[in-house]
């Protein structure tokens, strides 16, 4: 291991850094606002509402994020005119593939979620004499967030894993930064392993976040002892 390398080719790793964080948290807080209504809507008992959020859960959890990428970076300049818009820069590409992939399969944590919650939360918010709408906002929406919060950390993980696929479309990532420093230096092992360990220290950080946001906002499911 070259550590010399590593630290003439920092600067290029810290931007690479940069975007992959900007983009990621991007895309997360973007698709976040999308996946509740989509929820919502996978929920409802009007066909007009349910199947469309039903087609979009199943396509974008069903297909790979790169396909998905290439579809939208390359494949929509053939079907309208993207010149002179936001589509012909790669990073609004990536950002709208990242925001509807993690929509989709976050909506999907936030229906189970919601599915999940004990009858007995709705039915004292029914008898407190709240409207369908308040006793969603204020009791099952707030509650099945709180509860979808240990799989919604492994959501956040593999989009900042499948983030790597930035780099395929010319956007300098983590990724990125590795294959410029390999094809400057061809040193793949120092390269990689480089990116790689950026990408453990997001990882872990990201999962002892929701650690604690999981201890502060479950607190009350756990069993006393």
């Amino acid at each position: 291991m070259d550590f010399s390398l590593v630290l003439e080719t920092w600067p290029i790793y810290l931007d690479g850094l940069w975007t992959t964080v900007w983009l990621v948290a991007s895309a997360l807080v973007i698709g976040l606002v999308v996946a509740v209504p989509v929820a919502v809507a996978r929920n409802a008992q009007l066909p007009l509402w349910r199947y469309p959020a039903w087609a979009f859960i199943y396509f974008f959890r069903g297909t790979p994020l790169l396909i998905q990428l290439y579809l939208i970076y390359y494949g929509l300049s053939q079907v309208v005119n993207v010149e002179d818009t936001l589509w012909q820069n790669a990073w609004f590409c990536a950002l709208v593939a990242f925001v509807l992939n993690t929509a989709a399969y976050t909506a999907e944590i936030i229906r189970g979620a919601i599915n999940g919650l004990p009858k007995g939360e709705v039915e004292a918010a029914i008898a407190y004499g709240m409207s369908p709408y308040k006793a969603f906002s204020r009791i099952v929406l707030p509650s099945a967030m709180r509860r979808a919060l240990p799989a919604y950390s492994n959501e956040v993980v593999f989009m900042l894993h499948g983030s790597a696929v930035a780099g395929i479309i010319t956007i300098v990532d983590l990724t990125g930064a590795a294959r410029i420093v390999n094809s400057r230096y061809y040193a793949p092992f120092e390269s990689f392993l480089t990116a790689g360990a950026f990408y453990m220290a997001l990882t872990f950080s990201i999962l002892w976040m929701f650690r604690l946001a999981e201890r502060r906002f479950l607190r009350h499911l756990k069993p006393l002892s």
